[in-house]
């Protein structure tokens, strides 16, 4: 086994492509999990990075302990629906274990998922359902948990309305929210892949905030005055939530309206909140704050 040799699936989406330029930097032997038909500029891409790909179908589970040999830990990007996140994710899971691979890092970045009930929201269900299968796994696990992606503070995830000068608040505009971006978080995974002592979960964010915090902030950094559009309580988000999944369901696609709808309503509860915060664990690491998102997304309109 070589200490630094981390074999990542979902390599070629976003998350997992900030991952292994961070395992890279950190002088990381990067395996890239490909599946056969990939698109060749994609792969292309990831060699460019200087990572090896190794070309794997997740229903050949021989192929997967091969990628899997010799790692000292897999980690796993991977996004999407039951097939993916349990069934794909359990298939790389058993060729983690039959390779001899010490530790894994799966596709959990999110809210605190342990800490709400079954059925609130239907991809973190799928996120817990995993969990029960690696912690019956006879192998390390880590999970990491980075609240909301701050990215999407500006303009893809309705918090702010840039247009109107209003931050979008359920019920409780001092309710206080983690998020953390995509970069910090792949700086983080890399960290925590290369170190074979993490815990079971680790915490991260950036920063965190509440609605009245952000209508603040953008005020601040904008110089113009942002107020609150209060829309409800969560009861009523509730409701929407199961009128927009009867008119709309789209069962097929990961992140329909109504799947943003639930992770907003778990995030203005207060339920998903992350605590305590690891952000400490690697002090090289340097935190992007929402101020340093928002001022950049401001001077760019």
């Amino acid at each position: 086994m070589t200490d630094k040799t981390v074999v990542l699936a979902g390599a070629t989406g976003d998350l997992g492509g900030r991952i292994a330029r961070a395992l890279l930097a950190r002088g990381a032997t990067v395996r890239a999990l490909a599946r056969p038909g990939a698109a060749p500029d994609t792969v292309a891409r990831l060699r460019g990075f200087g990572a090896e790909v190794a070309t794997a179908d997740y229903g050949d589970a021989a192929a997967l302990r091969r990628a899997c040999a010799g790692a000292a830990c897999v980690v796993s990007a991977l996004s999407g629906l039951r097939e993916v996140i349990v069934d794909a994710q359990t298939r790389l899971l058993e060729a983690a274990v039959g390779a001899g691979v010490p530790r894994f890092i799966p596709s959990d970045f999110a809210i605190d998922f342990t800490k709400l009930p079954p059925g609130s929201n239907r991809n973190l269900d799928l996120r817990r359902e995993f969990k029960q299968r690696l912690d019956g796994a006879p192998i390390a696990a880590t999970s990491i948990l980075c609240g909301a992606f701050m990215d999407m503070l500006t303009g893809v995830a309705p918090f702010i309305l840039f247009k109107r000068r209003r931050v979008l608040v359920w019920q409780n505009a001092d309710q206080r929210m983690d998020f953390t971006t995509k970069d910090d978080t792949a700086a983080f995974t890399a960290a925590a892949a290369l170190d074979p002592s993490t815990p079971r979960i680790l915490r991260i964010a950036g920063d965190t905030l509440s609605a009245n915090d952000l209508a603040a902030l953008m005020t601040d950094v904008s110089g113009q005055r942002y107020r609150l559009l209060r829309a409800g309580r969560l009861g009523l988000l509730r409701v929407l939530i199961r009128i927009a999944r009867t008119v709309a369901p789209q069962p097929g696609e990961v992140y329909p309206p109504w799947q943003g709808m639930q992770y907003m309503h778990d995030m203005f509860s207060g339920r998903g909140e992350l605590h305590p915060l690891d952000n400490g664990r690697y002090p090289e690491l340097r935190w992007t704050t929402a101020r340093d998102v928002l001022a950049a997304h401001v001077g760019s309109r």
